[in-house]
């Protein structure tokens, strides 16, 4: 059986508090989009519990770490699931904020418990995601939402930018999550990201904002050239996904770029 998980964007985010355990309180917005890496699962003749064969973008040289591996760990300790073969091809970058490791987890929750006949509920499966990362349980209904906590506690909104040409630029940069929550001052934001989402999209560049930018792009000048590429060539809004490397920006226009040596998608 196969499936296609999806990537997403992070309109705005805020930082707003500390938490105890060590971890901070955000707001922000996630938007299901159409860049999809393919996951498929088939009955396997080997001995092994697992086999992975990744194609496309790397995904790195140990396959434990990969969160589709820990989506059927977590299953296979409750459920008897038979051995399998696991074809993964990888079109969504990491380290990109787009979600790509969180939608494959996620989505591998959903596949094993349809083709396996395991009977989680919906609610049980967000648990299993909240344990692979903060953002995966988004990925098991895949709708516009308003996110809190740690990402984790979603509201669904009513937005659709389908009307708008989408173009992602991720450069060849990584970023650490320690590295972009070190210099982030938490505080609440002036207006609700809610309430921001609801104005047109050409006034998103007064009001919305990622705490994430400032302290990066003084450190990688690079990524905050590209949002202001994206502005430069006409985008009603621009800014990065998350605290991943990749910017993102809206026209009303199908735009003409030119990014060389970059990771480029966009959705015409």
């Amino acid at each position: 059986m196969i499936c296609f998980p999806n990537a997403k964007i992070n309109l705005g985010l805020n930082v707003v508090s500390r938490r105890d355990d060590g971890y901070h309180n955000i707001e922000t917005v996630f938007y299901p989009i159409e860049l999809k890496d393919a996951l498929e699962v088939m009955p396997s003749g080997e001995k092994f519990p697992y086999q992975l064969f990744p194609t496309g973008l790397d995904i790195g040289d140990q396959p434990q770490n990969n969160l589709v591996i820990k989506a059927l760990s977590l299953l296979s300790a409750e459920k008897q699931i038979p051995n399998i073969d696991i074809h993964l091809l990888k079109a969504i970058p990491a380290g990109a904020g787009l979600g790509g490791g969180s939608s494959d987890g996620a989505f591998m929750l959903t596949l094993l418990n349809e083709t396996y006949g395991l009977g989680y509920t919906h609610q049980k499966l967000h648990q299993f995601a909240l344990k692979l990362g903060a953002d995966c349980p988004f990925f098991l209904k895949n709708q516009p939402a308003f996110a809190t906590g740690i990402g984790n506690e979603l509201e669904e909104i009513d937005l659709s930018l389908q009307d708008y040409f989408l173009v992602i630029v991720k450069p060849d940069i990584s970023v650490s999550t320690q590295e972009a929550y070190a210099q982030i001052v938490p505080k609440q934001p002036s207006m609700s990201l809610r309430e921001i989402v609801k104005m047109p999209i050409q006034e998103w560049r007064n009001h919305m904002h990622n705490d994430f930018e400032p302290s990066i792009f003084i450190k990688h000048p690079s990524i905050g050239a590209i949002k202001q590429q994206l502005y430069d060539n006409g985008a009603l809004y621009a800014s990065m996904s998350g605290s991943g490397t990749a910017v993102y920006g809206f026209f009303a226009e199908k735009p003409t770029l030119f990014f060389p040596n970059h990771f480029i998608w966009t959705n015409y």
